[in-house]
């Protein structure tokens, strides 16, 4: 057994104060004061802040590898808009060294999937940032399908005289693979357990039907708020799960973005905020959008879609919405529990409670203030970074 002590522990569990975490067998053993120490290996960390291992709700991490161009690129498959076959799982790199970085930043989940060139992008998963491999680092696979709407699939496609062109055809190729899935699904429910009647097999259609069955959330890509209108009329049609990923001018909407969550059950996921206005869906970009949505009661999670921000720098971007007027808890539970509630891992992650994995971070500073360093964390229970 390892014993955090003396700690400043900010559980994201509606309880702050000094005291004591007990990790055994890669969970969370006991939270309180004046834990026992006999048989236990024990750290002091007094006068640190201890809280759990941040979540990333939405990033590329191992997809585009640092450092490299073509070659270590492998998070867009640009020559089928439709590919919900893909896994991310056959292209994270465990080496990449922005994993260190992260983990070394207690970033300790990050869900990693496709990049937004296809109308479908494929299969994100959640992976720890400690690991060899990447069964290793995973804590749950399929996590979400990816989708995308805007500019992306536009520009991809476009470009090389294909289909999408426009918004009309990227939103008309989502509802026709949504529609293929069903009939696919319906042909199998037919034939139930007859093998002359079952359709042929198809990868793509099989992975979808876990999306208009509720098994799977879509992950949607929209930051303008007309797509993000879009994505939600879609969801509403097929009744699906899904998160509205980026949201960039949700902040515009809060009206619909309330009715949503409270008939859909919608997750929001705000970002990459600290970034250039790259392209025309960004003109409005503003880190002022975590307040106006605080201020409405929209529980939100923040995002780096790294690389576009290192992965190492999403407490930064919670920082920088505190210094626009959201509060510093709201801003600490939109990278650990609301992170990990959107997408659907706060039985594991985002709070120390008992039970718990055991993926703590522990900065000498409070994990807002940009001087702050995180001195230790820990993965699954067992060190993974220590200054």
């Amino acid at each position: 057994m390892l014993i955090l002590k003396n700690g400043r522990l900010l559980t994201m569990a509606g309880q702050e104060y000094e005291g004591d975490i007990a990790v055994e067998n890669g969970k969370i053993a006991a939270l309180g004061r004046n834990l026992p120490t006999e048989n236990a290996e024990v750290r002091d960390v007094s006068g640190c802040y201890v809280l759990p291992g941040i979540v990333d709700a939405h990033c590329h991490i191992g997809m585009w590898e640092d450092g490299m161009g073509s070659e270590g690129a492998d998070g867009n498959e640009c020559t089928n808009p439709v590919t919900p076959e893909l896994r991310a799982i056959d292209a994270i790199n465990p080496f990449d060294p922005c994993f260190a970085e992260a983990c070394a930043a207690g970033v300790t989940t990050c869900v990693t999937g496709p990049g937004s060139a296809n109308v479908i992008g494929g299969q994100f998963v959640a992976v720890k940032t400690a690991g060899d491999s990447v069964e290793d680092m995973t804590l749950r696979f399929p996590i979400a399908m990816k989708a995308a709407f805007g500019e992306n699939p536009k520009r991809v496609y476009g470009s090389s005289d294909k289909t999408p062109q426009t918004r009309m055809a990227t939103a008309a190729i989502l509802r026709k693979a949504l529609l293929d899935a069903q009939e696919y699904g319906r042909k199998l429910d037919a034939a139930k357990d007859d093998p002359e009647k079952r359709p042929a097999r198809d990868f793509g259609k099989e992975a979808l039907l876990a999306v208009v069955r509720r098994e799977l959330p879509l992950k949607i890509h929209c930051h303008r708020a007309d797509d993000i209108l879009t994505a939600i009329r879609i969801a509403k049609e097929f009744n699906l799960r899904f998160t509205l990923d980026h949201c960039t001018e949700g902040y515009l909407i809060p009206e619909h973005l309330q009715r949503t969550i409270a008939e859909q059950g919608a997750g929001i996921i705000v970002g990459p905020l600290l970034s250039e206005r790259s392209k025309i869906e960004l003109r409005n970009l503003s880190f002022k959008a975590p307040k106006v949505l605080y201020d409405k009661g929209i529980e939100f999670a923040m995002m780096t879609d790294h690389p576009v921000i290192p992965e190492q720098y999403l407490p930064v971007c919670a920082a920088l919405a505190v210094r626009e007027g959201l509060p510093e808890e709201a801003a600490l539970r939109s990278i650990t529990i609301n992170a990990a509630r959107v997408v659907g891992i706060d039985d594991r992650v985002g709070s120390l409670e008992v039970g718990k994995d055991a993926d703590i971070a522990v900065f000498n500073g409070h994990p807002l203030d940009f001087r702050a360093r995180c001195v230790l964390t820990l993965v699954n229970g067992k060190v993974a970074h220590e200054e």
